[in-house]
């Protein structure tokens, strides 16, 4: 295993971060916004633009703006480039919030490679139709997207 640890994030966040060779990017934003200011030292970066929404019907034809097959192809064969890597990478996902988007992809990486997602129990909100659009490359593949209570339960577990 190639990718080692699954992150998502914030724009901000990740915007923030000092880069790392080590750790590939996958950076999505808004089509109304520019791109993401990703420190240089993070050299592998997938940079994609669409709104963090679900077409009203999968059966019309694909609204510009919206996650679609190419992007989701693009999503699919990045991570299986950087999973194939012969040394050992952390993979980070953002979106502006870290919220929808970030955590659809995130959940995809984790079970196209195995790697663990870290908080992976706050990624209930992850945009379905990325999800589903991610899993419609790989049909035997099972994208398990956590029920709310794994966060609450983590929020009000006792810490060691």
């Amino acid at each position: 295993m190639t990718i080692n640890r699954v992150f998502y994030t914030s724009r901000k966040l990740a915007e923030s971060l000092s880069g790392n060779p080590y750790m590939a990017v996958i950076s999505i934003t808004d089509p109304t916004t520019p791109q993401a200011r990703l420190d240089p030292l993070f050299r592998h970066v997938l940079r994609l633009s669409f709104f963090d929404a679900v077409p009203a019907d999968e059966y019309m034809p694909p609204l510009p703006g919206l996650f679609d097959r190419t992007m989701a192809r693009r999503v699919d064969e990045f991570v299986r480039e950087i999973h194939g890597a012969p040394f050992e990478m952390s993979m980070m996902v953002h979106c502006e919030y870290g919220v929808s988007r970030s955590a659809a992809v995130a959940l995809f990486v984790e079970a196209a490679t195995g790697a663990p997602l870290e908080a992976r129990e706050f990624t209930y909100e992850a945009n379905l139709w990325v999800v589903d659009s991610l899993q419609a490359l790989h049909p035997g593949m099972a994208i398990d997207i956590p029920s709310p209570l794994a966060a609450r339960e983590r929020r009000t577990s006792a810490r060691a």
